[in-house]
């Protein structure tokens, strides 16, 4: 038995304390044991498990595994200390907001002998392994993946490339290694509106651009266009839901990794996806970084019966502001 502790009692830390008080039977989620939950806020018990603090999880014997299911920001610092007390560690993505910080983790993952797993559920629905059956085998001609969704905090989400490394992810497991060409940022703070664009070319020189979209009052959507010499898919597939939830699915793969039943190959290769997604997202967020935009800004002041208009020509260094 591995004893766990989930850190973070968000949605996601709630969920992974609900499937691992209820395991599937005879399945490698039955290997882990709650042994309790770590959070900021003083919650005492949940469903009749216990609150411990943070030194106390780190430093106990009984405990070799964390589940890391805080805000993206605080997930680098929470991964380093469990991986330094010795404990294996599953974490939500994006795995942290650094891709060198990402590389550094892993090494000492390895160096200490333990799992670093991080969590991609969105390779694990039903509509994606539809998506990918449809995909396979065609020879790509160009193609469009565009995300909607609600407003971020991007203090602790991350920048766009980060917290939408699951719409990357997709990008990369479906069509393989993809080169950034260009990308740009348009952002209206007032209105809490971003819109960031990467435009990449496939292995074989085929372009392919992700569009991740958010403000309020947009509705959670993916839409896709590839285009291939047979066809195109403009619609993602319809595809029944799993009778297993989805972060019961990742939890049994962390558990797998736990108990050796994942080959090394397969185990190679996921590491190869998680870490190139993220030198993609750092690339990303460098292209938009680099992006210098003009901007107006017209004053009109007044004094003496005259009126003077200063139009200010600003250079803003990181991304696109609508004024």
């Amino acid at each position: 038995m591995f004893g766990t502790v989930v850190v973070g009692i968000g949605i996601a830390g709630s969920v992974r304390i609900r499937d691992m008080l209820n395991p599937m039977p005879s399945s490698p989620s039955e290997h882990l044991k709650l042994f309790g939950f770590v959070s900021r806020r003083t919650l005492g018990n949940i469903n009749e498990v216990k609150q411990i603090s943070l030194k106390d999880a780190l430093g106990s014997e009984e405990i070799q595994a964390a589940i890391i299911s805080t805000d993206n920001k605080s997930h680098e610092e929470n991964v380093r200390m469990f991986l330094e007390a010795g404990k294996h560690v599953l974490v939500e993505y994006p795995m942290v907001l650094s891709a060198s910080t990402a590389r550094e983790l892993w090494d000492m993952a390895e160096q200490k002998g333990k799992i670093l797993h991080v969590e991609h559920i969105e390779l694990l629905t039903e509509e994606y392994k539809q998506l990918k059956k449809e995909v396979a085998g065609k020879e790509l001609v160009k193609g469009t993946l565009h995300f909607t969704g609600g407003a971020l905090d991007e203090e602790r989400s991350g920048f766009p490339a980060f917290s939408g490394i699951a719409r990357l992810t997709w990008l990369v497991d479906l069509f393989g290694d993809l080169t950034v060409t260009s990308a740009t940022r348009e952002e209206q703070k007032e209105k809490s509106y971003s819109r960031m664009t990467a435009h990449f070319q496939t292995a074989s020189k085929k372009p392919l651009t992700w569009i991740e979209e958010r403000g309020p009052g947009l509705r959670r959507d993916k839409k896709i266009n590839f285009c291939f010499k047979s066809g195109c898919l403009e619609n993602l597939p319809e595809a029944p839901r799993s009778a297993v939830g989805l972060f019961m699915q990742d939890q049994n793969l962390f558990a797998k990794k736990l108990l050796g039943q994942v080959s090394r190959e397969e185990l190679a290769a996921e590491k190869w996806r998680i870490l190139r997604c993220l030198d993609l997202a750092e690339e990303i967020r460098q292209h938009c970084e680099r992006l210098i935009t003009p901007i107006t800004s017209c004053h009109t002041f007044s004094g003496n019966g005259e009126q003077l208009m200063v139009v200010l020509f600003l250079i803003h260094p990181v991304y696109t502001l609508q004024l």
